[in-house]
């Protein structure tokens, strides 16, 4: 049987992310009644981090551990990946030996390439192109207090990058309206919007992608890896903050999300982050179920 690894949420059918999140609740509400879940036991979980992060590393050791699993750091200064090795020879050793990879880095192609000769599944914890791992959280956080998603409209506001991308194919998998603001020269990819058809509208301001929407979503404005462009982008997103007169432009019990970590002040105000709509600290917390249940999925 072929390995099944999740790269994109596009590797998984509407159904499957459907079911997937529902037992993440299910995972989340046996936890808090301290009901012992422990399907993994004897499993480990490689996690390759080329690109540094808080919530991923957290997130997936934790939830290895309450699987009753065991979840191994691996940073490029301590393994043979940071020093020359081709991925494709670290792919094949690390999962000759692991029961899955977990890899957090840059290009999105390092990803596909281990994938490719990756004997154990391997799990996207984000490239430069797809951050799939926190949409299973989003969707979980709007999934408890909303319900279905399913022709709701959500308001992506800030850079078109990705997690931009992942909404557009989170668009396409739950069947929700996305509205694109983004300055000019940082459009999403063109490729993806495309393969979105009419659920995609684009926007080059904030206020007409706002209005209307039940979820407005942003991102900081340089990410890890863009602190050269820093001056740059504060001048290009200038117009592009989530105030509270953009909220005001929503519906009225719209909700806000933010993958964190946050700057009050630039993408975001901290009216908005702190305010009574904002539901970032429960969309955090997420990370940990969508991804236990990802991991039971993929390794049990």
């Amino acid at each position: 049987m072929p390995v099944r690894h999740f790269l994109s949420l596009l590797d998984f059918s509407s159904d499957e992310l459907k079911s997937l999140i529902n037992h993440a609740i299910e995972v989340k509400k046996r936890l808090g009644q301290g009901i012992s879940h422990t399907p993994l036991t004897g499993k480990v979980l490689a996690m390759i981090f080329e690109k540094s992060s808080t919530r991923t590393r957290v997130s997936f050791e934790t939830g290895m551990s309450q699987l009753g699993g065991h979840a191994m750091f691996l940073s490029p200064k301590d393994i043979q990946l940071g020093r020359g090795e081709p991925i494709e020879d670290s792919a094949r050793v690390i999962s000759s030996m692991v029961d899955g990879i977990m890899i957090r880095t840059f290009g999105h192609e390092r990803v596909l390439t281990l994938a490719k000769h990756s004997s154990s599944p391997v799990i996207n914890g984000l490239t430069d192109h797809l951050h799939p791992c926190q949409l299973l959280a989003d969707m979980q956080t709007w999934f408890e207090l909303r319900g279905e998603i399913e022709g709701a409209t959500v308001s992506w506001i800030g850079d078109g990058n990705n997690m931009c991308h992942s909404y557009i194919n989170a668009a396409i998998r739950f069947n929700f309206n996305l509205h694109i603001g983004c300055p000019e020269n940082y459009a999403a990819d063109a490729e993806l919007v495309k393969n979105a058809g009419k659920r995609v509208k684009i926007f080059d301001n904030a206020a007409d992608a706002a209005r209307g929407a039940d979820l407005i979503v942003t991102d900081v404005w340089a990410s890890m890896g863009q602190e050269q462009e820093q001056e740059d982008r504060l001048r290009s997103f200038s117009e592009f903050q989530i105030s509270s007169r953009i909220m005001a432009l929503a519906h009225k019990d719209a909700l806000f999300m933010h993958c964190l970590p946050a700057h009050r002040g630039e993408e975001v105000s901290a009216s908005v982050l702190d305010g009574k709509q904002s539901v970032v600290w429960q969309e955090a917390e997420n990370r940990l179920h969508a991804q236990k249940a990802l991991l039971e999925t993929l390794l049990k």
